[in-house]
């Protein structure tokens, strides 16, 4: 068993997406606002090779949100709080063929942590995979609704049938439900809202460690353990990350976030969320 990370090219935000603004104005007021970029950051997507199929954690972005009109700049944020490199080259599908894996026929399962377009952009590389979205989450994104609160539906493959995410009330630490992905219960969903009501992430485990593949929860590491949410996310955002920092206490635990530059190091690193080694040490 083995989890791959996958760079598929940079994004660019402002500072006040990355951690949230004290202030009584919505969260997307301060980013629109902002004057402050933040420097480029990795979009990751992760492959899990797992004895029962590769299991792919988001599809990254697409090189077409260079192309001129892929991206609707008249909507405020496209227009002027985002900018991405990315090349035909970095895509997922690309990347993965040269790891010797055929995304059109070797992969099971494409697990969406939620739909903006820097996680859902490489979905068309997976015409064959079976797709785990929230329903919630797709209900929200289609249509001019969806457009407006940032989503691309119009972009999504036309062959595009998900299957829905099915938790069960069965808790997984703080967690008060999953969904188990693997009959041996090493790969499953969880409930992580916060970035958007119905943001779920995958925790995988290996060896007596488990992974964190956490997709926007926060953007790195530090943020989490500090409690501080991003600057576009909703309320729920601060419960979550508690409840990531109990995990944490309790079981060895990789925290990966998709944005974090540090992410793939710690993965490479199997560096622990430094809360659990307190807890031994205490």
């Amino acid at each position: 068993m083995k989890i791959y990370c996958i760079k598929t090219g940079k994004v660019k935000v402002k500072q006040n997406q990355i951690r949230k603004k004290n202030g009584w104005l919505p969260g997307m007021t301060y980013v629109l606002t902002g004057k402050v970029w933040s420097d480029w950051l990795p979009i990751y997507a992760w492959v899990i090779d797992h004895p029962e199929g590769i299991f792919i954690v988001d599809t990254g972005e697409t090189h077409r949100t260079n192309v001129r009109g892929y991206l609707p700049k008249w909507h405020p944020y496209y227009g002027t709080s985002v900018k991405f490199d990315v090349k035909p080259e970095d895509e997922i599908g690309p990347k993965l063929r040269r790891m010797g894996i055929d995304p059109g026929k070797d992969v099971q399962k494409v697990i969406m942590t939620h739909l903006h377009t820097d996680h859902a952009g490489g979905m068309h590389h997976f015409p064959n995979a079976e797709i785990l979205i929230d329903k919630t989450e797709y209900k929200n994104a289609l249509g001019l609704k969806g457009i407006l609160a940032g989503y691309l539906p119009h972009r999504w493959p036309a062959w595009l049938e998900p299957e829905f995410i099915k938790m069960s009330d069965t808790y997984f630490g703080p967690f008060e439900s999953q969904q188990q992905i693997t009959k041996d219960g090493r790969v499953r969903i969880i409930p992580t809202p916060g970035h958007v009501p119905t943001h779920v992430s995958v925790i995988v485990e290996m060896d007596g460690i488990h992974y964190f593949l956490a997709g926007d929860t926060s953007y790195r590491q530090d943020l989490m353990l500090q409690g501080i949410p991003d600057g576009v996310g909703t309320s729920l955002s601060v419960d979550t990350l508690r409840k990531i920092c109990k995990l944490a206490g309790e079981i060895p635990l990789v925290y990966l976030p998709s944005h974090d530059p540090e992410s793939k190091k710690r993965l490479e690193e199997n560096r622990i969320v430094p809360l659990y080694e307190k807890v031994l040490t205490d």
